[in-house]
């Protein structure tokens, strides 16, 4: 009974450091990275999207494009994420199980992502705006059918981002722009023991609930060439979020536990041509995520919790835009986003290398108010998984790809 109570000891302090990991990575990426900022930016694979300024929502790619704005715009929207997560092939060994199957059709969610963007244009030299939006927000969710649920469970991330910032136009051609992230997020993660035939079957393993704020900055420019052609470029910088909470394992309750996370800088480059005595425009982005500097988890209780090396990544996009008359524009965008998981890899977490197919259209009320729909299906590729813990292990083979829908309202005054 002693080494059985010891053993459940190291097995807690172990399944903690996994499952909070776990959650980490779903605050970082969920295997998505969420761009939920506008729907005109989703029907186009966000190609151009630091650049185009075909409404307010451009200031949360690059504030430097509200220098393109001679009036005041408000665009407000809602993005709508369906996430598709299976295991297959899956395998669980435990204390008494032993090759127990552990594949799962789907463990995704739906996740509702509102946004809204100001741009106030102050003269011909300075613009302000303020915008709020959702960085992530994915729910992955394994039932208690699912064996191997100390590596699956409930994980519901969300996050808000409050930015402000500011342009200033150096002349016709050149405009510069900075501003403030803050960031809020909150996470909730349940796991249960699954191994049915052993003593520890049904156990909670944890219950977290954390929350924190950080506090980040941007920087753009834009290169205007001419009327139809220009360039943007901007970077922002990520805090470390200090998230805490409580955690329960097994009926013992651990208060106010901090944990530090670190969030990936990003910097992107983006082009805008409208092809000249035509109703044709191509654009383009390229986008680099520095998500290197998630190494390590660390906690106020548990040192370091976990290693991961997560190398960086980049996504590419490419898009075309038609203004079919003064009524309907219509767009579409393809992207290629890699993955940001390296030779880890995780059930929970099913990160691979993604395909964006999009499309979308704007319909104009008038000239100074419209409408934007986008959709994009997002096709994930298989990832092999190999986990375990100090008392158990699962393989298998993941598998994710999402649905993305938005609508949006703009408007100038």
């Amino acid at each position: 009974m002693r080494t059985q109570m010891q053993g459940l000891c190291f097995f807690k302090k172990t399944l903690l450091a996994s499952a909070i990991s776990l959650t980490a990575l779903q605050v970082n990426a969920a295997g998505f990275q969420l761009n939920s900022q506008s729907a005109t930016g989703l029907g186009r694979a966000f190609a151009g999207d630091a650049v185009i300024a075909d409404n307010a929502s451009v200031m949360s790619r690059n504030a430097a494009a509200m220098a393109l704005f001679d009036k005041t715009a408000l665009s407000l929207g809602v993005n709508v994420l369906k996430t598709d997560i299976s295991v297959s092939d899956g395998v669980y060994n435990g204390l008494t199980a032993s090759g127990k199957s552990s594949s799962y059709d789907d463990a995704g969610g739906v996740s509702v992502s509102p946004n809204l963007h100001v741009i106030f244009p102050i003269n011909e030299t300075f613009a302000v705006g303020v915008d709020l939006y959702s960085n992530f927000g994915t729910r992955t969710d394994f039932n208690d059918s699912f064996s191997g649920s100390e590596f699956g469970g409930l994980t519901d991330v969300k996050s808000l981002n409050l930015g402000l910032a500011a342009s200033y136009r150096i002349n016709q051609q050149w405009s510069l722009g900075a501003g403030v992230d803050i960031i809020y997020g909150t996470g909730e993660l349940k796991r249960t023991l699954s191994d049915d035939s052993s003593i520890f079957s049904g156990l909670t393993a944890l219950d977290a609930d954390v929350a924190g704020v950080g506090i980040g900055f941007n920087l753009g420019a834009v290169f205007e060439l001419n009327a139809n052609n220009r360039f943007g470029l901007s970077y922002h910088y990520s805090p470390e979020l200090k998230v805490k909470g409580d955690v329960t394992f097994n009926g013992v309750k651990t208060k106010d536990d901090s944990l530090y996370l670190g969030l990936p800088d990003m910097a992107e480059f983006s082009g805008y041509h409208r092809i000249k005595n035509t109703q044709y425009a191509v654009h383009y982005s390229v986008q680099w995520i520095g998500w290197s500097s998630f190494d390590t988890l660390e906690s106020d209780a548990f040192d370091t919790i976990s290693t991961y090396k997560w190398k960086d990544a980049m996504h590419f996009s490419i898009g075309g835009t038609y203004y079919l008359n003064e009524t309907w524009t219509l767009r579409t965008g393809y992207m290629y986003d890699m993955s940001a998981q390296d030779k880890v890899t995780s059930i929970s977490v099913p990160d691979s290398d993604r395909q964006w197919f999009s499309a979308g259209f704007t319909y104009h009320f008038s000239e100074n108010s419209n409408m934007d729909f986008g959709a994009t299906y997002l096709l994930g590729q298989d990832v092999s998984v190999s986990e375990t813990t100090a008392l158990s292990s699962i393989t298998g083979t993941t598998h994710a790809d999402a649905l993305l829908i938005a609508v949006q309202y703009s408007h100038e005054f």
